[in-house]
């Protein structure tokens, strides 16, 4: 059955953006889940066109003020919004004020009728550092499904996605999904709009079991090569998106990957 959107829009952060899924022939570099849910809606329905507005690095308040008007301004059916889980991870930081926020982002984006999908965050509980945050995110997910109630939204559910739980699922440093996971994603959130896909799920081999030692020495250059930096880029107020561009900032003739080439 065909689905009824043709004007997609996704705004929010890294995720949204598709890092941690390189793909050199992507616009930006990476691909991600939204890309691939554009390229399946796009492959059941003529004249589809496809926004991608996120930017890494983005804060809740930064999101509205950059991204909701643009959105907007394109007059789209069906929107993706993923945003706060920047906010939530800081130290101080109130899930409830910022779920209050996205309340009245939400209602805007609802305002002309278009469908909004809201996502809760997956469970972190086994992430390094990111760990600390579980209960907020807990607090935060029950807050956006009150929200999607009061404003018709729809919920693609993380939390509730157990394959996130496998490490393969996560790119090396562990903030961000891997192509697997993005993959994953996408079938999560076309299965909530329900749209049919061919898609593949994700059927792993079962992993070898890594020794106390190797696991330290992982810990070690992951904290190194990733942690450090993020780390470092929060102390000096920098944000790794401050030099990025939305890389589908409209509705123009470029293509979704796998497109044939225009004549």
């Amino acid at each position: 059955m065909q689905h009824p959107w043709t004007r997609y829009v996704a705004i929010g952060d890294s995720f949204t953006e598709g890092i941690g899924d390189p793909e050199p022939e992507s616009p930006g570099g990476f691909r991600g889940w939204a890309d691939r849910v554009a390229e399946v809606l796009s492959l059941q329905t003529t004249d589809f066109a496809y926004a991608n507005l996120a930017i890494r690095g983005r804060l809740l308040q930064q999101v509205i003020d950059e991204q909701i008007d643009p959105a907007l301004e394109l007059h789209p059916d069906l929107i993706t919004i993923s945003a706060g889980g920047n906010d939530i991870i800081r130290p101080g930081t109130d899930p409830d004020e910022i779920s209050s926020r996205l309340d009245g982002a939400v209602s805007r984006l609802r305002s002309n009728g278009a469908t909004v999908v809201l996502f809760t965050g997956p469970d972190i509980g086994m992430t390094p550092v990111l760990g600390r945050s579980r209960g907020k995110v807990a607090i935060y997910n029950e807050n956006l499904r009150s929200i999607a109630l009061r404003h018709d939204a729809v919920i693609a559910d993380m939390w509730a996605l157990s394959e996130l739980r496998d490490a393969r699922m996560w790119a090396p440093d562990r903030l961000h999904f891997s192509a697997v996971g993005h993959h994953t994603v996408a079938r999560m959130v076309l299965a909530a709009l329900g749209v049919e896909n061919d898609l593949e799920p994700f059927a792993p081999e079962p992993l070898p079991r890594a020794t106390w030692r190797h696991a330290r020495v992982e810990d070690i250059g992951w904290a190194r090569e990733h942690l450090m930096p993020w780390v470092m880029r929060r102390m000096r107020h920098q944000s790794s998106g401050d030099l990025v561009v939305a890389k589908r900032p409209g509705f123009p003739e470029q293509a979704l990957p796998g497109d044939p080439p225009s004549d």
